[in-house]
């Protein structure tokens, strides 16, 4: 599947509702019952039911409401996951760029969730297509943003929140078709950051902003053979054997 490619800045919304209609229309093309292995023991109904659940969730947190229970289920799973995606979709509209929401941040703006569920829907986009054997075609700048957010958003969550002791070393990363794009994941880390002063990087990785972002997600192994690794191998073990989302 290919999905279109988008211009700079990204449109988080935009792309987050084309995200959600791949899915959808994916979804009665993959078997409920296949296994999707990188996420423990789940099948792709569970990985459905997920998605929308988050999607749910997420709407309830830029509205800075509780949560309406959805039932245990047994779901069908395209138009639950339709319903979560257009309520999510509808919410974000509807409260604009400047409401004030719940983010995993704290307090801030509902158009935290633009992004942070476009992502969850093209991990999960991934997901559910890789376990049904179709390939994926998204603009690397998306990729790229994904692996962004993991770098300045979800890893330093992880250890303000106490799931991760910091990283040791930095993890330098060079997305090869997004510009070069780097980033150092880890201590100095950021975009385009320098790592800190007589610090240098443990380990670089170079490879397509693809690879890189599922190397993050746990959807990738250090010796994929997309991603070249440089410096010392056992330091990007290491991290990536840490939660570095959640």
């Amino acid at each position: 599947m290919t999905t279109p490619r988008p211009t700079a800045p990204l449109d988080h919304l935009v792309h987050l509702a084309e995200l959600q209609r791949a899915f959808a229309r994916t979804v009665p093309a993959v078997d409920p019952q296949a296994r999707v292995p990188w996420c423990g023991r789940w099948r792709v109904h569970h990985l459905v039911v997920h998605l929308a659940r988050i999607h749910h969730w997420a709407a309830a947190q830029a509205r800075r409401t509780c949560e309406v229970p959805l039932g245990r289920g047994p779901f069908e799973l395209e138009p639950f996951y339709r319903r979560c995606a257009a309520e999510l979709r509808d919410t974000l509209v509807e409260l604009g760029p400047d409401a004030v929401g719940s983010t995993l941040l704290g307090p801030g703006p509902a158009s935290f969730w633009r992004r942070r569920q476009l992502h969850e829907a093209l991990v999960h986009l991934w997901d559910l297509r890789t376990a049904g054997g179709l390939p994926l075609d998204v603009d690397p700048a998306l990729w790229a943003d994904t692996v962004d957010e993991v770098v300045t958003v979800m890893q330093p969550r992880q250890v303000r929140m106490g799931r991760m002791d910091p990283l040791p070393a930095p993890v330098a990363l060079v997305a090869t078709d997004a510009g070069d794009r780097t980033w150092t994941l880890g201590p100095g880390g950021g975009d385009q950051a320098g790592v800190r002063a007589g610090m240098p990087a443990g380990a670089q990785v170079t490879g397509p902003a693809q690879g890189l972002a599922l190397l993050l997600w746990g959807r990738a192994p250090a010796d994929d053979p997309s991603l070249a690794v440089t410096g010392d191998r056992a330091v990007l073990v290491d991290t990536l054997s840490r939660r570095l989302t959640p």
